[in-house]
């Protein structure tokens, strides 16, 4: 059996090299290898047949348990038994055959043919194990996400199509460089087509990107209110080229991911809790006693109506008003609600000042006669 060695990988049959494979002298050795090894021969495939049906075996009943496995578990003992059951008879027949192929004593041009079936066999067969692996760990990322779980559906198509790719090619460049194909020149056109694509559909690829990103690294989900340069409103869909968004003012809002992921976004959905401030200017004629009172009549509304008191205080002279500021803190991320407790609050210190006697400032000027003296009549 000859054999090549290419970047540390040996060649089970070099096609190309001199002598390499002879048709007629294949044909002469196996005839002769049967007439005077049968007995070995007959001996080596009862073996084969032996292996190969308990491989199959194994194979079905891994398969079997993998089935019997609930759809939400995605632990790693059903990721390996999920891989196993991708295992193909065609790799489990020529596994069969390469094990037994010693005790046959085969001629060398027909060893060398199972071993190059066997390589082949191998590399398709680690190809599937890989993308079975990399697909399963996607599903478990799916299966643990809570939200989200659609466009996360079309990112596994998606990379399910590229892995598939990428893994096709791998395998069959490997396999044409180990028999002896010079895939320099392929490999060289492959990057040049690569680049040349890349550049032609960056705009594409830069969305497509970014559409992975956002799906992954979740800088927002469907049905969050987001802000950003000025809008407002929720996430209705995130597609492989373009987020869909629905304005507070009720149109549609179209941006491409990758524009979109430039943006400082605000999420207003994961919010814990919003801060509102309450600016209020009473006149200068209220009383230092009804002014010392005004913070605590605040944190009283504020906590009868169940939210959290943060601060009130007094924070400047205004031309026609003597100036507060209250804030207060609102539990929840829905903005119904966090109106509706602006609303409530709003009304009860409007109800609470009338009772008090308080009154609220506006614009005001008054004119002061002055007197023969000048005192102000």
């Amino acid at each position: 059996m000859k054999s090549n060695v290419t970047d540390g990988i040996e060649s089970p049959l070099n096609l190309t090299e001199a002598g390499g494979f002879d048709m007629e002298k294949f044909g002469r050795e196996s005839l002769t290898w049967i007439t005077t090894h049968y007995v070995e021969l007959i001996i080596a495939t009862i073996l084969a047949v032996g292996i190969f049906l308990l491989l199959s075996a194994v194979k079905g009943r891994l398969t079997k348990l993998s089935n019997n496995r609930a759809d939400d578990e995605r632990g790693a003992a059903t990721l390996i038994l999920r891989t196993v059951s991708r295992t193909g008879m065609f790799f489990l027949l020529a596994l069969s055959i390469k094990m037994v192929a010693g005790i046959a004593q085969a001629p060398d041009q027909l060893a060398g043919l199972i071993d190059l079936i066997f390589f082949i066999a191998l590399v398709f067969q680690s190809a599937i194990w890989l993308r079975a692996i990399i697909l399963g760990l996607i599903d478990r990322k799916i299966m643990l996400s809570d939200r989200g779980r659609a466009e996360l559906q079309n990112a596994r198509d998606l990379i399910r199509l590229m892995v598939t790719i990428a893994l096709a090619v791998i395998a069959a460049v490997i396999i044409l460089d180990n028999i002896g194909v010079n895939v320099t020149a392929l490999v060289a056109g492959l990057g040049v087509g690569g680049i040349a694509i890349g550049l032609a559909a960056q705009g594409i690829f830069s969305d497509l990107f970014a559409a992975l990103s956002i799906i992954f690294d979740k800088p927002f989900q469907k049905g969050d209110s987001i802000m950003f340069d000025g809008f407002d409103g929720s996430v209705e869909a995130t597609g492989l080229k373009t987020t869909r968004l629905r304005s507070i003012t009720g149109e549609q809002v179209i941006v491409s991911n990758a524009n979109l992921l430039d943006k400082q976004l605000r999420n207003l959905t994961r919010l814990t809790k919003r801060r509102i401030r309450f600016p209020i200017g009473v006149i200068y004629q209220t009383t230092p006693e009804q002014l010392d009172a005004i913070p605590d009549i605040f944190k009283s509304i504020v906590e009868d109506l169940g939210f959290y008191y943060v601060r009130c205080g007094f924070i400047g002279f205004g031309d026609s008003s003597l100036n507060f500021r209250m804030e207060f803190e609102i539990f929840s991320a829905r903005w119904e609600e966090v109106f509706k407790g602006r609303n409530d609050v709003g009304l009860a210190i409007v109800k609470r000042f009338a009772e008090e006697g308080i009154e609220f400032a506006y614009p005001t000027q008054m004119n002061f006669t002055a007197g023969p003296d000048g005192a102000a009549i």
